[in-house]
C-alpha cells in the first residue's frame, strides 16, 4: 500500500506528461516503464556489485565498462537537458533493444523508443521517478499498480483492464498453489498473474513472518499495512515462483512491456511473457509445449469484441467450437491449453451464457458433457464500467470428466457504485475505503462452503443468492446457464391502504396547506 504522498508524486508525474503532449494512458504509462526499467537495471547491477565485492561471486553485468554512461546513476546528475534527452533517446535505448539479458524484455523491447521530444519534460520526468521508492519491493509494486489504475479507456481490440477486486475473487476461488503453473492467454497489464503472486505471499506467511506498520493512508489518516513475506516458502518453491510459475500471452506490444514490468516490480525476476496471438496457428508452430496440456491454472479476462477469419484461427480450436467470435474460441482455446484436472476461471460476455447460435451451444454443451463446469457467477452490469457496461459472469472449470451439478451464484454488489465513478461504498473502521467488500467476501466463503449434496435435498432454494442446477436440466434448456432461467424469483404481496382512509388523509392535507397560506397571506 502506497501513501498519499507518493500518490501525489505519481499524480504529478502523470500531469507533467499530459501537459507535455502526451495524453494517450497507455504511452504515457509505457515511456514510464521504460524509465523505470532503466533505473531498476542500475539498481540491480550496483546490488550485484556491492555483492561481488562482498563474496567475490562473479555476475554477468548488464552495462560494459564503455557503457557506464548509460546508467541511471550517471545520467540523473546531466545538467544539460538537451545532452540528456540526445544520451536517453540515442543511447540508452539502443541499449535497451540490443542488452535484454536482465529479464525476458527481448520479445518487447526490441522496438522500444523515447517519444518524449521536450527535453523539459525529460528532465522533469527522471527527477519525478528518481525519487519514487523502487528498490522497495513491495512499494514499488504498490506504485505500478497505482499506476496502472489510470488506464481508463478500452483498447482497440477490446481489451480493458480487470477491476482489481474482481481479479483478487477468481484467485481466491481457484487457490493457485505454489508449485503449479499459472497462465494468462490474454494477459494485458498481467493484473490475473500478479493477483496470483500476491495471493501466494499472503497465503503463505506466517503470523510471526508478516511486517506490520504504521503508514499514511490516501486522507492523510494513519493506517496498519502488512507486507507479506511468504516465509512458509522454501527455497526451490521461491525458485519455481520467481522463474517459472507465470506465463502470458498478447499481441500488443505495449501491453506486453507492461505485462513484464508489473510483474517483475511484484517479484517475478524472469516471467515467461510472450508476444503470440494464441488463437493463431502461430502459437502452436512457435510454442508446441504451450498451446496444449501445459498448465495447472489459467484466468483470464480475454476480449469481447470483434470476429476472426477462420483461415486465421488455429484448426484444432475451430473443431471445437466452429465460430468466428473471439470469446467462445478463447474459452475453446483455454481447455486446450489446461493440463488434464487443471482449473479456469474466466470472465465473459454475458451473451455466452444463453446464445443461441449452434456454436454458443457447442461450447456450453462442451464444458458441460466433457468438463466440470464448476460454478457461473452472474457479475452486475456496471463492474466494468467507465470502459464499458456490457453485462458479464465468471465462468469456473476444471478440465476433463464431466459436469453432474454446476453452482450459480447472483453477485449483485461488487463493493463499488456501478456508475461511472466506481467509488468504494464501504469503509473500514478509520475510514478508509474497502476494495473486497459488498456481496465478495459472501461469495467466497460460499464457494469454499458449498455442499454438493445439497443440490438434490429440498435446502436446495433457488431463491437464495447461490443454489445448485443439475446436468439434466441445464441439457434440457440447450444448455442454458443464464441465472434468470433458473433462478426463483419470490413476489412479495404489496398491500395498500383502502381508498377511503388515503382520500381522508388527502383532503386533512389539502386543509392544512389552506390554513398555512392563509396565515401566509396575513401576515403580508
Amino acid at each position: 500500500m502506497i501513501t498519499g504522498e507518493l500518490k501525489n508524486k505519481v499524480d504529478k508525474l502523470w500531469l507533467e506528461f499530459w501537459q507535455g503532449g502526451i495524453a494517450n494512458p497507455l504511452t504515457v504509462i509505457e515511456q514510464i516503464t521504460f524509465l523505470m526499467f532503466s533505473r531498476l537495471l542500475d539498481i540491480n547491477e550496483s546490488r550485484d556489485e556491492k555483492r561481488q565485492t562482498r563474496t567475490g561471486k562473479s555476475f554477468t553485468h548488464r552495462f560494459n565498462p564503455d557503457q557506464q554512461q548509460l546508467r541511471w546513476s550517471q545520467f540523473v546528475h546531466e545538467g544539460d537537458p538537451d545532452k540528456l534527452l540526445s544520451r536517453v533517446r540515442d543511447e540508452v535505448f539502443k541499449h535497451f533493444r540490443e542488452h535484454t539479458s536482465d529479464i525476458r524484455f527481448g520479445d518487447y523491447m526490441k522496438d522500444a523508443r523515447l517519444v518524449i521530444e521536450k527535453p523539459a519534460l525529460l528532465v522533469k520526468a527522471v527527477q519525478m521517478i528518481n525519487d519514487l521508492p523502487l528498490e522497495a519491493g513491495d512499494t514499488k509494486g504498490d506504485l505500478y499498480e497505482y499506476l496502472l489504475s489510470k488506464l481508463t479507456t478500452a483498447g482497440i481490440n477490446g481489451q480493458f483492464r480487470t477491476p482489481r477486486h474482481i481479479i483478487k475473487l477468481m484467485v481466491r476461488m481457484l487457490d493457485p498453489k505454489p508449485d503449479e503453473t499459472v497462465a494468462d492467454p490474454a494477459c494485458g497489464t498481467a493484473g490475473f498473474l500478479v493477483s496470483v503472486m500476491e495471493h501466494l505471499l499472503e497465503t503463505y506467511t506466517s503470523e510471526e513472518g508478516a511486517i506490520v506498520e504504521q503508514i499514511e493512508g490516501p486522507d492523510g489518516k494513519p493506517q496498519k499495512a502488512i507486507t507479506y513475506t511468504g516465509d512458509l516458502l522454501g527455497q526451490q518453491q521461491w525458485n519455481h515462483i520467481k522463474t517459472q510459475m507465470f506465463h502470458g500471452f498478447d499481441f500488443d506490444n505495449t501491453m506486453l512491456r507492461i505485462a513484464a514490468m508489473n510483474l517483475y516490480m511484484h517479484g517475478a525476476e524472469d516471467p515467461d511473457i510472450h508476444y503470440q496471438d494464441t488463437l493463431a496457428q502461430s502459437f502452436a508452430d512457435r510454442y508446441p509445449d504451450k498451446e496444449q496440456d501445459a498448465f495447472n491454472v489459467i484466468l483470464a479476462n480475454p476480449p469481447f469484441k470483434g470476429s476472426l477469419d477462420a483461415d486465421t484461427v488455429n484448426p484444432p480450436i475451430l473443431r471445437m467450437v466452429k465460430t468466428k467470435k473471439t470469446e467462445l474460441l478463447f474459452m475453446a482455446q483455454i481447455l486446450r491449453m489446461l493440463k488434464t484436472g487443471g482449473r479456469s476461471a474466466t470472465i465473459v460476455p454475458q451473451g455466452v451464457l444463453f446464445g443461441s447460435s449452434k456454436a454458443h451451444q457447442a461450447l456450453r454443451k462442451l464444458l458441460i458433457d466433457d468438463n466440470q463446469l464448476e460454478a457461473v457467477i452472474n457479475l452486475p452490469s456496471g463492474v466494468f464500467k467507465p470502459y464499458a457496461g456490457v453485462a458479464t459472469a465468471i465462468l469456473i472449470s476444471t478440465k476433463g470428466g464431466q459436469t453432474d451439478h454446476v453452482w450459480f451464484y447472483d453477485l449483485q454488489d461488487d463493493g463499488f457504485s456501478l456508475d461511472d465513478k466506481r467509488d468504494a461504498l464501504y469503509q473500514d473502521e478509520q475510514g478508509n475505503p474497502l476494495s473486497f467488500a459488498g456481496d465478495l467476501p459472501k461469495v467466497l466463503e460460499a464457494w469454499q462452503q458449498r455442499d454438493k449434496s445439497v443440490a438434490k435435498t429440498d435446502e436446495n432454494d433457488r431463491a437464495a443468492a447461490s443454489f445448485w442446477v443439475n446436468k439434466d436440466e441445464i441439457a434440457g434448456n440447450k444448455y442454458d446457464l443464464s441465472i434468470n432461467r433458473y433462478k426463483e424469483i419470490v413476489y412479495e404481496e404489496e398491500e395498500y391502504d383502502p381508498p377511503k382512509e388515503i382520500l381522508a388523509r388527502m383532503k386533512a392535507l389539502e386543509v392544512e396547506i389552506m390554513r398555512e397560506m392563509e396565515e401566509l397571506e396575513g401576515m403580508l
